[in-house]
């Protein structure tokens, strides 16, 4: 996907320097792609889901059977004293506390992803001039500020006739976000919406610098 427009046109309403428009709107569009990327959450993965699910119908089935056991007990006249006083070698059993359905049962365990830290993907959005970054960074961004603050830097650095501006993000994984819905935090892409923004990007930017 790409940007592409020739604002000379909207320059002119804002009597102003067309460089700033460039350098707006282009960080504009850096800080949407970037805050639109999903950062991973191991406790969102298939396997993580699957296995807290069969946790805590464990430990649900073992509160249904301590009620039932409870029930059985309240049913029973001989478990009472004269005076309606549970007899004192007859115990309720407990539920169980929510420390112990975690304990216990790990229903709120993870299989895989252990000590994974999100925020990769969006801490490899790249900015460049003339020819699109390559190569991959070892970033990890979960916030996304530290990806706009650098690319934001390269931006201020931008003058007419330096040529494309190119914000790139080259993990493997990109195009599947981007194109095939892998992220439910990302269904329909960071891209694609960002593109369909951008007229009114353009716009405020306009607006902004004819102030």
């Amino acid at each position: 996907m790409s940007f592409s427009l020739d604002i000379r046109e909207f320059a002119e309403k804002t009597k102003g320097n067309i460089e700033e428009i460039v350098k707006k709107v282009s960080i504009d569009l850096l800080s949407s792609v970037v805050d639109r990327s999903p950062v991973g959450n191991p406790e969102l993965w298939a396997a993580n889901i699957e296995h807290r699910a069969a946790n805590t119908r464990a430990a649900d089935d073992y509160d249904f059977k301590v009620a039932a056991r409870n029930t059985v007990i309240n049913l029973t006249d001989s478990n009472f004293t004269k005076s309606g006083k549970l007899k004192r070698n007859v115990k309720y059993a407990k539920p169980l506390t929510k420390t112990e359905r975690d304990q216990n049962f790990n229903v709120n365990g993870l299989v895989a992803g252990k000590g994974y830290v999100g925020g990769r993907f969006r801490g490899n959005w790249q900015v460049s001039f003339e020819v699109g970054a390559t190569g991959m960074l070892d970033l990890v961004d979960p916030t996304g500020s530290a990806a706009k603050a650098i690319g934001k830097g390269v931006l201020e650095h931008y003058q007419i006739g330096v040529g494309k501006i190119w914000i790139m993000n080259n993990l493997p994984y990109g195009p599947r976000l981007e194109y095939e819905g892998w992220s439910n935090q990302a269904p329909a892409g960071m891209v694609q919406i960002t593109v369909t923004e951008f007229q009114m990007y353009i716009n405020k930017a306009v607006s902004e610098l004819s102030k």
